[in-house]
């Protein structure tokens, strides 16, 4: 089955997806200011499987969280697809992460009380120019893509954890993404299950092009990446 991505699609693959300059993130925290980011310059290249690898506490989820236009930056400037974002307010970019970018987290964020095609679905109902058929036969692909048409109708309940983080790997890739963004994917599995994990995601990666970027302490992910950025307290490791 053939793996598709919106972006290949439609030859609009942009040389870079990502592309930060000068960040600076600053939280208030009582009477203390924590600095999380620090002067973060980083480029990534559409297609690439990136690894921001860092412990706890060094910023690399925070750093996530302003790619994917969850979070926004202090001071400094971002790119997605070489358009920039920076000033953006929060109307757009919730447009933009409909549009563009795919989640995936480590506690899988599904919604217990809906069947794996509802919660795939869910996403593409913001997606006024698919109709219910239009979006039913792009989740029925992608829960194939991910092993798990035999479960579409399962409630997360039902599901072992690899099997939700599948469901969350075919939301994330339902709305055609230019990039996925996965926060620790495979901390809450055991070892063969991340390993089957990532092994999707790798083939996802160079069956359709979509960028993968990872935060993670996770040693499988770090000797999958194409590129790994190392970034402690802040700041990134030349």
């Amino acid at each position: 089955m053939a793996i598709h991505n919106a972006g290949v699609l439609h030859g609009m693959v942009a040389m870079n997806v990502v592309r930060v300059e000068n960040l600076h993130k600053e939280y208030q925290l009582g009477q203390q200011q924590v600095q999380a980011l620090k002067n973060i310059s980083l480029t990534v290249r559409a297609g690439e499987f990136l690894a921001i690898a860092g412990p706890s506490g060094s910023g690399k989820s925070t750093l996530l969280n302003i790619i994917g236009c969850i979070d926004t930056p202090s001071s400094g400037r971002l790119w997605i697809d070489d358009e920039d974002v920076s000033g953006r307010g929060p109307d757009q970019l919730a447009d933009l992460r409909a549009r563009s970018i795919g989640f995936i987290f480590q506690t899988f964020n599904l919604l217990p009380v809906l069947s794996a095609t509802e919660n795939v679905e869910y996403p593409l109902r913001h997606f006024k120019e698919l109709d219910k058929a239009a979006r039913r036969g792009r989740v029925a692909h992608y829960l194939e893509v991910v092993g798990l048409a035999a479960y579409a109708h399962h409630r997360p309940n039902q599901l072992s954890g690899g099997q939700r983080q599948r469901v969350a790997i075919a939301r994330a890739l339902a709305t055609q993404p230019r990039m996925v963004l996965a926060d620790e994917p495979t901390a809450n599995l055991d070892h063969k299950t991340g390993e089957g994990i990532l092994a999707l995601m790798k083939e996802i990666n160079r069956g359709a092009g979509t960028t993968f970027i990872f935060s993670t302490h996770d040693p499988k992910v770090i000797a999958l990446a194409d590129r790994v950025v190392e970034i402690s307290d802040g700041e990134l490791l030349a």
